[in-house]
């Protein structure tokens, strides 16, 4: 994002949602940064300094507002900065990389050396790895003091500082505050053996149409869409030094009021706090900056629509592969098979399971899902992704390279351009996927072929992916609420599918 001083200022001075997550502003006369909807007096402008990150003003010496706690606020979208690489590496810092990994290490994920990664990242947010992330970690700490009554020492290891004692010091170097002082005010959103925690996003917000969306497309033993509340399980691996742990639980989301969600989720999945806050945004995709996209949507009504993101990559990619060319209930049907022959049970939760891992599904002869009643086809894809997943050759998450992840899913026989595409809309949170070859979209958008299409969306560019929901919705006749999307794409209710371009060969 482009910093425009008078710009920023002006929608500070208009106290404009639209902005909040885009940048935070340090007030000079009082060393404090602030989200631009922050309630108090607006400073003058020469006393305001603009950063695009929190980790920017904090390195810059000031220290986060107790009034509207940029730690709440939504994050960056994936097409918000100036070069992939370097968003790359900022999600999987926002999702705990450097807390139990180098940086060098990071590189080699994303495929580019440590000196050209430090250069870029620096130049697109103007400060280094390290700041993001000690920044990252001060403020999720900050946020659990304040809203739990978790014991500090918990708040240290679920934040990734290790100790009480470094949590302590760098509260007091970069907050000049104790942690114990954010305690004397209360301790809200405690239950004892779970914790409730807000969210906030920016507006507009179709909370009914994406509840629609996962309500038809929920699985049983996994999932379950409630009257205005989405629940379902939760499994986490992290890996601690060469020690593989295993966190899962069962977490509920609802919305609570103006711009807020509420996420409500057990203690067991406190020390992967982040990884859980992470995934719960992806999902109902509240980073989206919506007013923004909301401008290139030519010719598209205004809804508030997003896309649905994944819990998991792996799990998205199984999804979409199931349902090929077979209606929505069948799908569910099967999935559901899966989750209860290949997934853990959770604790405490009869008939409820954690969806399988990918080491699990790589290990399983074809036979085993082809009894599921799955074409030999898709049972062999889903292996052979489950492997490529699982030993690093394909990830499937938030700042994956889009155009390479899709070509080596289109090299797996059994996955076809559609597939592809619709894997990068959701588990890569990809803006610009666009399944071109789809049958509802030529039908809406009168074309013939796909090259057809690709011109007609080139305007909604690079937000195609928000234009094909929006375009799907309208195929539906749904004037306000979204149905699901089955992996072919068709929006139903009735449950049959329309079935894409896709061949199952």
């Amino acid at each position: 994002m482009n910093l425009a001083p008078d710009v920023c200022y002006q929608a500070l001075a208009s106290r404009d949602r639209r902005f909040d997550g885009q940048f935070v502003v340090g007030v000079t006369s009082t060393g404090i940064y602030c989200r631009p909807i922050c309630r108090v007096r607006c400073p003058k402008p020469d006393h305001c300094r603009f950063f695009t990150h929190p980790a920017a003003a904090e390195q810059a010496g000031f220290r986060p507002c107790l009034r509207c706690r940029p730690e709440l606020a939504p994050g960056l979208a994936m097409m918000d900065a100036r070069d992939q690489l370097a968003r790359a590496a900022m999600v999987m810092i926002d999702n705990g990389f450097l807390d139990h990994d180098s940086s060098d290490a990071l590189a080699r994920r994303i495929g580019v050396s440590e000196r050209h990664l430090r250069r870029l990242f620096r130049a697109t947010f103007g400060v280094t790895m390290f700041d993001v992330a000690r920044t990252r970690r001060l403020l999720l700490a900050k946020r659990l003091l304040t809203d739990t009554a978790l014991p500090v020492s918990e708040i240290a290891h679920a934040a990734g500082f290790g100790s009480q004692r470094r949590l302590n010091a760098l509260f007091q170097t970069h907050y000049r505050m104790s942690p114990g002082r954010l305690r004397r005010g209360g301790r809200a959103g405690a239950s004892g053996a779970s914790i409730t925690l807000s969210m906030a996003y920016q507006p507009p917000l179709d909370w009914a149409a994406m509840l629609d969306f996962l309500s038809i497309r929920q699985v049983e033993g996994l999932e379950q869409v409630e009257t205005g509340c989405w629940q379902r399980s939760l499994l986490i691996e992290k890996d601690y030094g060469g020690e593989r742990t295993t966190h899962a639980g069962w977490i509920s989301v609802e919305h609570v009021g103006p711009e807020q969600l509420a996420l409500t989720l057990p203690v067991s999945l406190v020390p992967v706090m982040g990884d859980v806050l992470k995934t719960v945004r992806d999902v109902f995709d509240l980073d989206a900056p919506m007013a923004l996209i909301e401008s290139h949507l030519e010719g598209l009504e205004s809804t508030g629509l997003r896309v649905p993101g994944a819990v998991t990559g792996f799990e998205m990619a199984v999804r979409a592969i199931v349902g090929q060319q077979i209606t929505t209930i069948r799908a569910r049907r099967v999935l559901a098979e899966l989750v209860a022959r290949f997934g853990e049970p959770l604790a405490g939760h009869p008939g409820r399971y954690s969806f399988p891992t990918p080491a699990v599904m790589a290990e399983q002869p074809p036979e085993a899902l082809i009894s599921l009643g799955l074409l030999r086809i898709r049972a062999e894809a889903i292996i052979a992704v489950a492997g490529a997943v699982d030993c690093g050759a394909l990830r499937l998450c938030p700042g994956a390279p889009a155009a390479e992840t899709i070509t080596r899913l289109c090299d797996i026989r059994g996955i076809g351009d559609w597939t592809a595409q619709y894997i990068a809309m959701r588990a890569l949170a990809w803006p610009d996927a666009f399944p071109a070859g789809d049958l509802v979209l030529k039908r809406v958008l009168g074309c013939d072929n796909a090259r057809e299409v690709v011109q007609r969306a080139s305007r909604w560019s690079p937000w195609r992916a928000y234009a094909a929901i929006r375009l799907w919705q309208q195929a539906s006749g749904a004037p306000t609420s979204c149905p699901a999307i089955t992996s072919q794409g068709a929006l139903t209710r009735s449950g049959a599918s329309a079935s894409s371009s896709e061949e199952s060969s």
